[in-house]
């Protein structure tokens, strides 16, 4: 079976394609078990999926080391992901939804919304460059910006930094950092971690509020350097 031969991809396909780009986007290529936890699926299922996804020119599939996309595969991850975060930014921005409630409404309406749907969108919103989450929008011709940033895990001791962008998946843990004040733009000083992958103090903001990130949440803050330090 080519591309040519599926001109409309499935909810199930487009899921696949938008997992195999988020776990990529930080190493080479994706596990089968990687994958089949992200999508709650059971592995031989994602075995049988990712055979069909290469043989549609998606997907690249090396024994051992895990999947990864071909360029018309990455084309149409990139569209979906698209959709998503114009999505969750047109409902942030116009209907009043919540940081934390945007994702689970965007994961149900990026299967249905069309590209002209999207366009419009946007332009309503004058083009916005990320969500409300701090991530990168792909462009309508499938340019994104490439992440430069680490997690907080990763930031030594002293060091000041400001988020850019903080995982979205989690509604209750969306509300936990908001009332830490741990949302995109602000800034951070590591002061302390514990020792042994424990927890990590940091000091929030001008007031420099002392705050205790576990590992785990952590890990799923995206930071860069502050500005002017």
């Amino acid at each position: 079976m080519n591309q040519a031969s599926q001109p409309h991809l499935t909810r199930s396909v487009e899921d696949y394609l938008k997992a195999v780009y988020s776990l990529t986007e930080r190493e080479e290529s994706a596990s089968t078990s990687a994958l089949a936890e992200v999508l709650d699926v059971q592995p031989a299922s994602v075995t049988g999926m990712v055979k069909r996804l290469a043989e549609c020119g998606y997907l690249e599939h090396a024994r051992y080391r895990g999947v990864r996309l071909t360029e018309a595969g990455s084309r149409e991850a990139l569209r979906i992901i698209r959709r998503h975060r114009i999505l969750e930014t047109y409902l942030h921005m116009h209907l009043g939804y919540s940081w934390d409630d945007v994702h689970p409404e965007a994961e149900r309406l990026e299967h249905a919304a069309s590209d002209e749907l999207i366009g419009r969108m946007a332009a309503i919103l004058e083009h916005p460059s990320h969500d409300p989450h701090g991530a990168p929008i792909p462009t309508p011709s499938g340019e994104i910006e490439v992440p430069d940033f680490v997690t907080l895990n990763e930031v030594a001791l002293g060091v000041a930094v400001q988020i850019r962008a903080v995982q979205d998946e989690d509604p209750a843990r969306l509300r936990h950092l908001e009332t830490l004040g741990l949302v995109p733009g602000a800034r951070l000083t590591v002061k302390e971690r514990a020792s042994f992958d424990g927890p990590t103090t940091v000091s929030v903001g001008i007031r420099g509020n002392a705050e205790i990130i576990d590992p785990d949440l952590a890990d799923g803050i995206f930071v860069i350097p502050a500005p002017g330090s």
